[in-house]
């Protein structure tokens, strides 16, 4: 066979594999998203980008809160003005009512299931929850959300409003037309949730045990301007819990009156230094702008010292910040605080951490580190951090964001007999990347502002990938849970799953849904899709173009793909609108060599073949037998001394003419020695996947060939590739580094591999239980109840 033939043999057994192969025409995962994404617009375009007709609202507040700490309750007042900046006239206005959530009445309580039956059964493999029925009877007690007591003009009139459960509307005395813009007043007051008991990212921690003392965290605590844009109207849906908020930026203006010993931690910068803090406090706050650690504004002596007191008095602390989508603050008596200078691009940043001492002696080590460590890290992907302060609280949320400033959980533990003060790894680390985490989140979504309403994902997401990367700049062998392929593969295998481009308040898996999957899916889009360059180049364009406005998934989408010069429709369509998983099986091999049509080498070549054919059973217990013709040799004959593989002057003279037929390059390929061998895949989970094949040569070489995803357009199920080699391949395993989320790696090497795994063994329990022997056992004393009545057994009840 001359090479001519063998290529366009070749291609013609991939044709038939590819024909045979072939899925459902209507199955195509690289058809592009036109019929998903919507329309481009002049306000959004086609490359992703804002449009030159790019719209957004704003709102600008001015706002009072009182914290009444022995009744747990806020009191606020305040003006809005309302920036109509669409080219749309405005009848009416939303506003988000999120304490509301807290009534017991709200649609959050109405709604709660309950994971399963059989805990609640006897017998179920878990029971009941303490907390889980505390919640249950407390969450319909507590009397909460907002008490609206006015809502009025800019002159003073009562303004007509109707409250939707989180959500009221303001009626208009006049249409509010195209770039005008309308002030109003509102009183309001709500009782603050125990954190730990029924709060959800805000609420108050008791201290009863420790110092009598409460440490507040504040949020969602005026009514805020409910978003309105070019692409959902008024973004007006009900807050149910998950889905949380997107809101318009502003510039505010806000006075927090407090207990006189409280400390206040809040987004803007602090107006009135000179009347809330010390001298002292104020020296310290300024060594700290310059110094290389994080320097004492309140130490951990005094913080003691203020949880001993009660003035009575009441201290007003006054902040401004501009241009922020969202306002929080925490106060309390028992707040350590310490801070340190950086710099942002050529902006002086102010990195804060309070903490009662009960955080110590973790917090005081790495809070504010970490902070530092997160804009540094942040900033290379994305843009520089614009603000003049970034702050941790730590306090009774585990972990939540708000502008400059974030509210994380974790601290060390105290034993009860000893006194001792540890941590455990689980601990140390877990603060670290709530930090990171939640400072991250300054970006997105409090610059890049995304609609948590709708997508968690496009914030959650985003910032759990730029997390993983800070965690991995911070120490090597970071252990990191959200990110690298290996460890969302169990999700993907899981039933129980709702595509990523799902509304916030409908996916099923949080966590791994919404942050651990679009995490590790922009992970494999950087590291093996597109490579670092590309992507980095591309993830960063997205940030500069969105930064303090409002981006949908397709402009993402968009952005990444108009940026890198790459069509990623494949891509986005299987991880974000799917729950198709990653599982590629390499399902056979087969090898050829080329032929060199010399009969010198070719017939050498078969009969080598022939001779490493295993010998028949009768052919091995027939050796040593006599023969015939041993015993007459002159039965012999020219077929006794030449079999097939005998080259024959007829064979090398037809080679001999074949030879001068050809061109150089041909009698080049003839005589190359290559080694062929067609590779047969099947997509077993669904999701397209570049592939990425360790090949393992004779000499034990072992090289990577990359093949772009694009391999599986005309056969999304079933494709046949062709391999060449330089010597004979003795294995190939695909995704060698597991970079792609395979969730089944067992199938992905040939010659398959062995898994390793432990046989436990154990004897069988055959004695069951014992109810005479349980019901028998004595009763451990105890304190009898306050009634004087005596316990009754658990056995007997």
């Amino acid at each position: 066979m001359n090479m001519k033939h063998l290529a366009h043999t070749i291609a013609l057994t991939l044709a038939l594999a590819a024909t045979a192969h072939a899925a459902d025409p209507f199955d195509d995962k690289f058809r592009q998203l036109d019929e998903l994404l919507p329309t481009p617009t002049t306000t959004r375009t086609a490359s992703g980008a804002p449009g030159h007709a790019y719209w957004q609202q704003r709102a600008d507040y001015k706002l009072r809160a009182t914290l009444d700490e022995a009744k747990r309750a806020v009191t606020g007042a305040g003006t809005v003005t309302y920036h109509n900046n669409s080219p749309d006239t405005l009848n009416y206005l939303w506003v988000q009512l999120d304490q509301n959530m807290f009534r017991g009445d709200s649609d959050n309580r109405n709604i709660s299931t309950i994971p399963s039956r059989d805990a609640w059964q006897k017998g179920g493999a878990e029971g009941v929850k303490f907390d889980a029925i505390r919640f249950a009877y407390e969450s319909r007690a507590f009397d909460g959300g907002f008490k609206i007591g006015s809502v009025k003009s800019g002159d003073g009139r009562p303004l007509h409003y109707a409250i939707n459960k989180t959500m009221m509307r303001i009626d208009l005395p006049q249409p509010l037309k195209p770039g005008a813009k309308v002030s109003f007043a509102m009183e309001w007051s709500f009782n603050i949730p125990e954190a730990s008991v029924i709060g959800r990212r805000m609420g108050f921690e008791r201290f009863d045990k420790e110092d009598k003392n409460d440490l507040f965290e504040v949020a969602q605590w005026f009514p805020r301007m409910a978003a309105y844009y070019d692409v959902a109207g008024w973004q007006n849906k009900q807050y149910l819990g998950d889905g949380e908020f997107t809101l318009e930026f502003g510039d505010y203006d806000v006075e927090i009156t407090v207990p006189a010993d409280h400390i206040v931690a809040s987004t803007g910068e602090l107006q009135n230094a000179g009347e809330v803090l010390t001298a002292a406090q104020r020296d310290r706050l300024k060594q700290a702008r310059t110094a290389k650690k994080p320097v004492l504004i309140v130490t951990q002596a005094e913080a003691e010292a203020n949880e001993k007191q009660r003035t009575g008095t009441m201290k007003t602390w006054r902040f401004k910040a501009r241009n922020v989508r969202d306002f929080a603050f925490a106060s309390s008596r028992k707040f350590i605080w310490d801070a340190q200078g950086m710099k942002s691009g050529d902006k002086d940043v102010l990195a804060m951490s309070y903490y009662p001492k009960e955080g110590n002696p973790l917090w005081e080590q790495y809070s504010t580190q970490a902070i530092i460590h997160t804009i540094e890290q942040y900033n290379k992907y994305s843009f520089d951090y614009p603000y003049p302060v970034a702050i941790s609280v730590n306090g009774p949320i585990g972990g939540m964001e708000y502008p400059m400033i974030s509210f994380n959980g974790p601290r060390p533990t105290k034993d009860k007999k000893t006194g001792e003060i540890t941590y455990s790894k689980a601990t140390k680390y877990g603060l670290i990347s709530v930090i990171i985490h939640e400072v991250g989140h300054n970006y997105y979504p409090m610059i890049v502002n995304s609609d948590e309403r709708q997508w968690t994902w496009m914030d959650e997401g985003l910032n759990s990938f730029l997390q993983y990367l800070a965690e991995n700049a911070w120490e090597e062998n970071y252990p990191a849970r959200r990110g690298d392929p290996r460890d969302i593969t169990d999700y993907m295998r899981s039933r129980n799953q709702t595509p990523i481009m799902t509304n916030s308040e409908s996916v099923l898996q949080r966590g791994p849904n919404a942050y651990a999957k679009p995490a590790t899916a922009l992970n494999i889009l950087r590291e093996t899709v597109l490579g670092r360059e590309l992507f980095d180049f591309a993830f960063k364009e997205y940030g500069r173009r969105w930064k303090f406005k409002r981006p949908t998934p397709a402009d993402l989408f968009r952005t990444m793909e108009d940026a890198s010069g790459t069509d990623l429709d494949w891509f986005w369509r299987g991880w974000f609108y799917t729950t198709d998983a990653v599982d590629v099986s390499v399902d056979g091999i087969s090898e050829y060599t080329v032929s060199t049509q010399n009969p010198d080498i070719e017939k050498a070549w078969r009969r080598k073949l022939r001779d490493a054919e295993p010998a028949s059973l009768t052919e091995q217990r027939n050796k040593g037998m006599p023969r015939r013709v041993d015993a007459h040799p002159e039965l012999k004959d020219f077929y006794n001394e030449h079999d097939d593989f005998t080259v024959t002057n007829a064979d090398r003279n037809k080679f001999s003419e074949q030879q001068d037929k050809l061109e150089d390059w041909e009698k080049a390929l003839l005589s190359s020695g290559k080694h062929l061998y067609l590779v047969d895949f099947s997509n077993v989970g669904g999701l397209v996947t570049p592939l990425v094949l360790e090949i393992q040569l004779a000499s034990g070489k072992k090289y990577i060939e990359r093949i772009p995803a694009e391999v599986w357009r005309y056969s999304p199920k079933k494709i046949t590739k062709l391999i060449v080699t330089d010597e004979p391949m003795v294995g190939l395993t695909q995704d060698p580094f597991w970079e792609t989320a395979d969730i089944n790696v067992d199938n992905n090497a040939w010659p398959r591999k062995l898994t390793p795994s432990r046989l436990e063994l154990f004897k069988t329990n055959r004695s069951g239980t014992d109810l005479m022997k349980d019901y028998n056992t004595p009763l451990k004393t105890k304190a009898a109840p306050a009634n004087g009545a005596p316990e009754t057994p658990k056995a007997a009840q």
